[in-house]
């Protein structure tokens, strides 16, 4: 590994500790030129099956692509990062124990509209807008109502509800 301040080619792995999610191994390296540290992180290689789009062309998985949807869906709300990064290696978790060779895109859509309902109802109305396709309001009506009946991220109370109504000046809830 070379050091990133001197370009010096030689340098040597100082401490290696696990992350706190197991995924990573961070590497604390000290150049033996110029005496800087550094850290590296390795992560394993993670062979993802090919997606097959919905026009039925193929394509390899791309994690930035799949990070990418993710925050624009996500982008001004109250979502901490460490909550989003669990949401993806839990994706990229996922898919890594798919056995077939190529999954539907489709497949892979439910999956992020899943995870994104436990982070924030904003974000997963905005991703199923376009994952979807909708075309009207009656389509975003037909996915709050589902979001009424079952909603994935339930359980999460720092999150304002889509579905209740908002407080007045005075505090109280409108009816």
């Amino acid at each position: 590994m070379w050091c990133p301040l001197c370009n010096h080619e030689i340098t040597r792995v100082v401490d290696s500790r696990l992350t706190r999610d197991g995924m990573q191994i961070r590497r604390r390296r000290q150049c033996e030129a110029c005496g800087s540290r550094f850290n590296t992180y390795e992560t394993p290689e993670i062979k993802a099956p090919r997606i097959i789009k919905a026009d039925g062309t193929r394509e390899a998985f791309s994690e930035s692509k799949l990070r990418t949807g993710m925050l624009r869906a996500l982008e001004k709300r109250p979502v901490e990062t460490r909550e989003v990064e669990r949401a993806i290696r839990s994706l990229l978790r996922q898919i890594s124990t798919v056995e077939d060779s190529e999954i539907r895109s489709s497949l892979l859509g439910e999956w992020v509209m899943r995870e994104l309902g436990k982070l924030d109802q904003v974000a997963y109305v905005r991703f199923a807008s376009v994952y979807k396709r909708f075309e009207d309001v009656q389509a975003f009506r037909d996915v709050i109502e589902r979001l009424e009946r079952n909603a994935p991220g339930e359980g999460d109370k720092r999150q304002i509800s889509l579905l209740e109504p908002k407080p007045d000046v005075d505090g109280r809830r409108d009816k």
